[in-house]
C-alpha cells in the first residue's frame, strides 16, 4: 500500500526524484571534515526558531502597555512557557553561533571561488536578513536594554545627510521609541522577514546542489566525461544531470554516510543547546542581558547601552571611529567587504591547506581580530577600549586589502589529483 502510494504522490509531484537529487543520491565529497556540519546545524536552529516563534506569539501582546507583562506571563504561567522563551532566546545566540563558523568553514576553503559565487552571495543575503530578523526580535520583549539598543541602533540611520532623519522616522513609525515601533518589528519578524529568510535558504540550498559542494581540498570531483575509468567511478546511481557531463569521482551519496555524520553532530549540538538552557540561559549577561529583565522605561537610561553579542564586532567598529557618519558607513563596509571575497580573492588555488603562509597569517589575523572586536563591542567605551578598536578594525580591513594585493601572485603548494583524507 505505502509503495502504491508513493507511485500515485511521484505521478502528482516528483518526490522521490526531488528526494534523490537534493538528498538520497546527491553527490558529496568523500572528505568532509567537522567544519562541514555547521551548515545542517543552521538548519535544525533555524526549524527551533520558526517553531517556538509560533507558540511564543500566541502569548503574547505587541504593544507598549502590555509586551513586558505577556513576556513574563509566559515565563511564570504558560505550561513549559519558559523552555519555548528559553529555546528561542538561545536558539538566536546559537543561529550566529554557527552561521559564524558555517562563514568562516566557506572562507578557509575558498567555497565562495568560481563557481560558487552565486552560493556565496546567497549567503551573505541570508547573514543580512537574519541579522534584521534579530535586530527585529531584540525589541520584543520591550525590556530596557532592547528599548535602548533599538534607540541606538536607529539613532544612526540619523547620521545619512539629506534623507537620514525622514528615514529614523519612517523606521520608528513615532517620533520615539514607541508602541508603534514595536508593533511594525513584531511584523516584520513574525511575517516578513521569516518568509524571506526561508525563501533565501530554499535557493542556497539550489544554488550549492547545483555547481556541487566544495571540499577541504578545494578541488573538483567532477571530470569531463570520457576521463575517468569505469573502476574509479563510485559504485551508486547519481541523477542523469550529473552523469550526462561528468564523470565523478571522490564523492559518496549523502544518504547514509553524511545523514549519519550529521546526526552525530546533532547530538553533540543538542547537548551543548540543552545545557545552556536548563543551567544557563542568561550566559553571564551575552544571551539576556540584566536590564532586559527590567521593563522599558524611556526617563532611566542604563548604565552601559550595547547589543545583543552577536552585533558587537560591528559595534565596535562603528565606535572606533569618532565620526558619526563614516563610522556608520565603516559598520556597513564591514559587511560588504565579506559579500565581496569572490572578487577579492584572486587566487586560483581555494583551500587554505594548499595556500601560502602571509595568507594563513593573514585569516588568522581576521580572525581573531573579529573575536576582539565582540569582546570590545560589549565594554563600556573607555580611552584605552576605543583605540584597541581602532587598532583591530584596520587588521580587520587590512585582510580583505592585503588578499586584493597577495592573492593575484600568491605563491602556492601543488593541488593532488584526488581528494586526500
Amino acid at each position: 500500500m505505502f509503495k502504491r502510494f508513493v507511485e500515485w504522490m511521484d505521478a502528482r509531484i516528483p518526490m522521490t526524484k526531488t528526494w534523490n537529487i537534493h538528498l538520497a543520491q546527491y553527490p558529496a565529497p568523500k572528505n568532509f571534515n567537522f567544519w562541514y556540519v555547521f551548515g545542517v546545524l543552521a538548519m535544525l536552529v533555524l526549524v527551533n526558531q520558526i517553531l517556538t516563534g509560533v507558540w511564543l506569539t500566541m502569548n503574547y501582546v505587541p504593544s507598549s502597555e502590555g509586551a513586558f507583562a505577556s513576556v513574563e506571563y509566559i515565563m511564570r504561567d504558560i505550561e513549559y512557557g519558559w523552555l519555548l522563551r528559553y529555546m528561542h532566546s538561545t536558539g538566536a545566540s546559537a543561529f550566529f553561533v554557527v552561521v559564524y563558523l558555517h562563514m568562516f568553514r566557506g572562507m578557509m576553503y575558498g567555497s565562495y571561488q568560481k563557481p560558487r559565487e552565486l552560493l556565496w552571495i546567497f549567503g551573505m543575503l541570508i547573514f543580512l536578513v537574519l541579522m534584521a530578523e534579530a535586530f527585529m526580535g531584540y525589541l520584543l520583549p520591550w525590556g530596557q536594554m532592547s528599548y535602548w539598543g533599538a534607540q541606538v541602533i536607529i539613532s544612526l540611520f540619523g547620521a545619512i545627510p539629506f534623507v537620514g532623519d525622514d528615514l529614523t522616522l519612517w523606521i520608528r513609525g513615532d517620533y520615539v521609541i514607541s508602541g508603534a515601533t514595536l508593533n511594525r518589528f513584531f511584523a516584520l519578524h513574525v511575517i516578513a522577514l521569516p518568509l524571506v529568510l526561508v525563501i533565501l535558504v530554499f535557493l542556497h540550498i539550489i544554488a550549492l546542489h547545483e555547481v556541487g559542494s566544495n571540499n577541504p581540498d578545494g578541488i573538483e570531483v567532477k571530470k569531463k566525461k570520457g576521463t575517468v575509468d569505469d573502476a574509479e567511478k563510485p559504485k551508486f546511481k547519481f541523477h542523469e544531470r550529473f552523469t550526462k557531463k561528468y564523470d565523478i569521482v571522490d564523492a559518496i551519496p549523502f544518504y547514509p554516510y553524511y545523514i549519519v555524520k550529521d546526526l552525530v553532530a546533532i547530538g553533540i549540538f543538542l547537548f551543548a543547546f540543552c545545557y545552556v538552557i536548563f543551567f544557563n540561559p542568561e550566559m553571564g549577561g551575552f544571551f539576556l542581558e540584566p536590564p532586559n529583565f527590567e521593563p522599558a522605561n524611556p526617563l532611566k537610561t542604563p548604565e552601559h547601552i550595547a547589543p545583543v553579542w552577536y552585533f558587537t564586532p560591528f559595534y565596535a567598529i562603528l565606535r572606533a571611529v569618532p565620526d558619526k557618519l563614516f563610522g556608520v558607513i565603516l559598520m556597513f563596509a564591514a559587511i560588504v567587504m565579506l559579500a565581496l571575497l569572490p572578487w577579492l580573492d584572486r587566487c586560483k588555488v581555494r583551500s587554505v591547506r594548499f595556500r601560502s603562509a602571509l595568507h594563513k597569517v593573514n585569516l588568522t589575523v581576521f580572525a581573531i581580530s573579529f573575536i576582539v572586536l565582540g569582546y570590545l563591542g560589549t565594554q563600556p567605551a573607555t580611552p584605552t577600549a576605543t583605540r584597541i578598536a581602532q587598532i583591530f578594525t584596520l587588521l580587520y580591513f587590512g585582510f580583505f586589502i592585503l588578499l586584493w594585493f597577495y592573492s593575484k601572485r600568491e605563491k602556492t603548494k601543488p593541488l593532488p589529483e584526488r581528494l586526500t583524507s
